[in-house]
């Protein structure tokens, strides 16, 4: 269970943040003086810190950076009622994960601190390479000569201090190697930041990556540090740097070849010194060619690579894995399933995985919570891996989309990628019975849609199933 320490001196602040944060993971420790929240830091060894700047008995700096030598890897959440004050700017420059103002949205909030635990794990979570499982470790298991070049290339690349590209599919487990990395180089002790570039929207990537100034764009109040700022010193972990947008992808070159950038709509000049650790599941030479991914980018990036194989060119593995995994889900779910039957085994060992380790992963603690003794049988498996029908997303006009229903089978069959999958089909029937209505009309779909018609092209080539790939009105 994660522990959240808040420092704060208003007791009804406190009160609402631990009833509304406090939960089965997460347990809530207060504090209303600064020195009373240093001896729980020392105690209670929490996760993440929520710190209120303005306390009765020491400065709000002079706190969080008592915190950070206490604690130098433990994410500090600022608040304050005070937007212009330079102090929670100053703590944001010093390292701190974020800062919101008074009143606080708890929603938001309650997402900001999901963040900093994550972060926290990513950081304090070793990385190890294929040894008996410990508390407080994750392993990179394999004992495939794949694996084992992995193994010595992390080893050969963690301690240069060099910018590194890690490639591979979807749930190969690029997250492990970046934390590997970083955990054996030389800023082991310094900062680490991590951001999916394909989760956050192109408009908002930028202002994420290099802070912004007070009044920027709409909506930018107040003045934001950016994550290669607060990685001063340290390592940041640009995950699915594939979906960058061009112009996010100049600045990033910018950072790599000067280590210096400006922030959104700011003019002065920022000098940093961070390592970056870049990942992605495309074919970069693919959208370099497409003109989708910046050459330069790539030619900076691509110097120091390491490829992650797919789990169905390690098949060796799979029997390790299973049981790596096995021992987790008896963990999580309070069960004691022993051991996998035989020919259970063969047929994991037979199936192609294209969800890859973490496709495995949720199979197997499926199958543990469909077994009713100490081993997982054949029955125990989901269809899809059984070689039985696999859930189906196609369906026709006539045939409405229930999406609970649908996250629900894919739930139940171990389907990898829910996510995009669902959205994909989304997709697809909204822009169906848009096209419909309108007669194939994509000047009048799109205006519906309130998307541009380039967006709608896009979208329309990207879904090679629809019904309406058929010929439609150009004019359209």
């Amino acid at each position: 269970m994660a522990k959240l320490l808040i420092i704060d001196d208003e007791t009804n602040i406190l009160y609402s943040l631990q009833e509304g944060l406090a939960s089965e993971e997460l347990s809530v420790v207060t504090a209303k003086t600064a020195r009373r929240g240093l001896a729980l830091l020392a105690r209670e060894l929490p996760d993440v810190v929520i710190l209120d700047v303005r306390l009765p008995d020491m400065a709000g700096l002079d706190l969080f950076d008592r915190i950070k030598e206490q604690a130098p890897r433990v994410p500090v959440i600022i608040i304050t009622a005070y937007a212009t004050t330079e102090t929670a700017i100053e703590a944001m420059k010093r390292g701190a994960f974020d800062y919101l103002l008074k009143p606080v949205d708890l929603h938001h909030l309650r997402d900001v601190v999901h963040k900093a635990i994550e972060l926290r794990r990513m950081q304090s979570v070793r990385a190890v390479f294929d040894q008996p499982e410990r508390p407080g470790e994750d392993p990179i298991i394999g004992h495939s000569p794949a694996m084992q070049e992995v193994y010595k290339a992390i080893g050969r690349i963690a301690p240069q201090d060099v910018n590194v590209l890690i490639l591979g599919e979807s749930g190969t487990g690029k997250e492990l190697v970046a934390r590997a990395l970083y955990q054996h180089s030389r800023r082991a002790d310094r900062p680490f930041l991590a951001i999916n570039c394909a989760a956050i929207p192109d408009s908002l990537l930028e202002s994420e990556l290099f802070g912004h100034e007070k009044g920027a764009f709409t909506g930018a109040d107040r003045q934001r540090i950016g994550k290669f700022e607060q990685a001063h010193g340290g390592t940041l972990f640009l995950d699915e740097i594939g979906d960058m947008s061009p112009a996010t992808q100049a600045k990033v070159l910018r950072v790599l070849q000067d280590q210096q950038f400006e922030r959104v709509g700011g003019s002065e000049t920022i000098a940093v010194d961070v390592r970056v650790i870049a990942a992605t599941n495309q074919k970069l030479e693919a959208l370099v060619e497409q003109g989708r991914f910046r050459s330069d980018l790539y030619y900076r990036l691509n110097g120091v690579t390491i490829h992650l194989p797919p789990l169905r060119e390690r098949k060796e593995d799979i029997p390790l894995l299973v049981d790596h995994f096995l021992r987790l889900a008896n963990r999580k779910l309070e069960k004691n399933v022993k051991g996998v039957a035989p020919d259970a085994l063969r047929i994991l060992e037979a199936h192609d995985w294209p969800g890859n380790v973490r496709e495995l992963q949720n199979v197997i603690r499926y199958a543990v919570i469909q077994a009713v003794g100490e081993v997982l049988t054949v029955d125990c498996l989901p269809a899809s891996v059984r070689g039985g029908p696999a859930p189906q997303t196609g369906r026709s006009a006539e045939d409405p989309l229930d999406v609970r229903r649908l996250v629900r089978d894919m739930l139940a069959f171990g389907t990898p990628d829910i996510y995009r999958r669902v959205i994909a089909e989304v997709d697809r029937v909204v822009l169906e019975e848009v096209l419909r209505h309108v007669g194939g009309n994509q000047v009048h779909a799109s205006e519906l849609l309130g998307i541009s018609r380039t967006t709608l092209r896009a979208k329309l080539a990207a879904d090679k199933t629809s019904i309406l790939h058929g010929p439609l009105p150009e004019n359209s």
